[in-house]
């Protein structure tokens, strides 16, 4: 069923052309169950927002082809599910077995999840509520949670609240906006989704070169460190013998 839902998914809607219509199509096609698996796709593939996503179900509630609530409980569930897992992956491996994994994950190093973890000791659940707004942050906050061991009844009900709002707030405006973007899909779904697809890679292009700088940075840094030190020149950074 799923295998031949995705085959028509890869033609889009004939009204709706592109990025857009290929969304529209996929949702339609796996109904509300389509509209959860996106959303706990993008749990673990933060690059793609659900915020691109979960108006389009929205929309195609205010067209009667979904159910709104069907729509809004299946992403959050969504949600839940992807929190629970990373959860399970910070209580599994434990502080420093987890520190050492991300550290190793291209991209990314320990300071990562030093400022996730601080941020979680001192917000607590609140860290759990409010980070589900927040992309990239709503993904990892889970693990120092797990790590924690944070009461799981608490971290669920935290995280399905958090979730819960941020998913009726755009699929709400998907709902609420239908009768203003039926007719400007129509006539500019192929452009808009160009538009959408360039923000995303731009996004992500951010975020790589960014993350590039900062590794650059930082190994010219403890170059300069090393060489201080084997000179005898104090550093600031690195505490001299005395």
């Amino acid at each position: 069923m799923i295998t031949s839902a995705l085959t028509v998914a890869m033609t889009a809607d004939p009204q709706y052309e592109g990025f857009i219509g290929w969304v529209l199509s996929l949702m339609q096609s796996l109904g509300e169950i389509g509209v959860g698996v996106a959303v706990l796709i993008e749990t673990f593939v933060p690059p793609i927002p659900s915020e691109a996503l979960l108006p389009g179900a929205g929309f195609l509630a205010y067209e009667g082809r979904m159910s709104f609530w069907g729509a809004w409980l299946a992403a959050t569930l969504g949600v839940v599910l992807g929190a629970l897992a990373w959860y399970g992956i910070g209580a599994a491996l434990g502080r420093d077995r987890t520190r050492r994994l991300v550290g190793r994950i291209p991209l990314m190093d320990t300071d990562d999840f030093d400022k996730a973890e601080a941020f979680f000791l001192r917000w607590g659940g609140i860290a759990v509520l409010f980070g589900r707004c927040v992309p990239l942050v709503r993904s990892f906050i889970s693990i120092p949670a797990g790590i924690e061991r944070m009461p799981l009844l608490k971290f669920t009900g935290y995280t399905f609240l958090g979730s819960g709002v941020w998913n009726g707030i755009w699929i709400g405006l998907g709902f609420a906006f239908g009768p203003a973007i039926a007719p400007v899909l129509e006539q500019w779904s192929g452009v808009l989704s160009k538009a959408v697809i360039a923000v995303i890679a731009a996004l992500l292009l951010w975020f790589v070169v960014a993350r590039l700088l900062r590794i650059r940075r930082r190994v010219r840094e403890t170059a300069e460190a090393v060489e201080a030190i084997a000179d005898g020149t104090p550093t600031s950074g690195i505490p001299t013998s005395r």
